[in-house]
């Protein structure tokens, strides 16, 4: 991940068309060696899960409603999906010289599954906070976070005691990696176990959204 970092940086100073254009055939050697990595890792989880495909963001920025009219990003994101509709739930990798991480879980769950999800949390707590108080999710993720609404939502009561995570619009986790981690050797083993990681709170959130409050099967 040397040469990447590299070449981020540099972008960084210097994200303007003229120079991505001069230093093109650097960004396609680095892109080919960061797909490398992130198919390996592919593989890896693969073996544990039933994903559906790999999302492998592109560098170029979408300017046309953004105050940052910068032509490029200066991270390299991948995304990869589980298959739906059983399997809920997706994972991501940022590498971003001092701000690289690993994450995942429901960024933007359309208006059906959020309130499916509130419900749930507004019966019982019990298994969420099951999974998030195990050791292994604390030492990998700390809590759930996710941007929310400032009250309750409607049809909610703003005193129940688990208001936090009924306001919640998202329900992501994430580790943080510093630049020593990334450019380690064992960095695609940790990345693969922090995904890994995530799939206690993907399996009970899979099982949140493909059945009814009654507990039926939806599919």
């Amino acid at each position: 991940m040397k040469k990447t970092f590299e070449f981020l940086k540099q972008l960084e100073k210097n994200n303007n068309r003229e120079w991505f254009a001069q230093h093109k055939a650097e960004y396609d050697s680095v892109v080919k060696e960061n797909k490398t990595l992130f198919n390996k890792i592919y593989a890896e989880l693969q073996e544990h899960d039933n994903l559906k495909g790999i999302h492998i963001f592109r560098i170029y920025r979408d300017v046309r409603f953004s105050k940052d009219q910068t032509p490029y990003k200066t991270n390299f994101g991948v995304g990869y999906s589980r298959t739906k509709p059983m399997l809920r739930g997706g994972y991501y990798i940022q590498l971003d010289p001092g701000n690289s991480f690993v994450g995942g879980g429901f960024w933007g769950p359309d208006a059906k599954d959020l309130l499916r999800i509130r419900k749930d949390f507004e019966i019982s707590t019990a298994e969420i906070e099951r999974i998030t108080s195990d050791d292994t999710f604390i030492k990998y993720f700390g809590e759930i976070k996710g941007d929310a609404v400032k009250t309750a939502p409607r049809g909610f009561d703003k005193d129940h005691p688990s208001i936090n995570l009924i306001r919640k619009k998202q329900y992501v986790v994430m580790r943080k990696f510093t630049d020593k981690e990334v450019l380690s050797d064992g960095f695609q083993k940790e990345a693969v176990l922090t995904l890994l990681a995530m799939r206690p709170f993907f399996d009970y959130m899979s099982e949140v959204l493909t059945t009814d409050l009654n507990g039926e099967p939806l599919f």
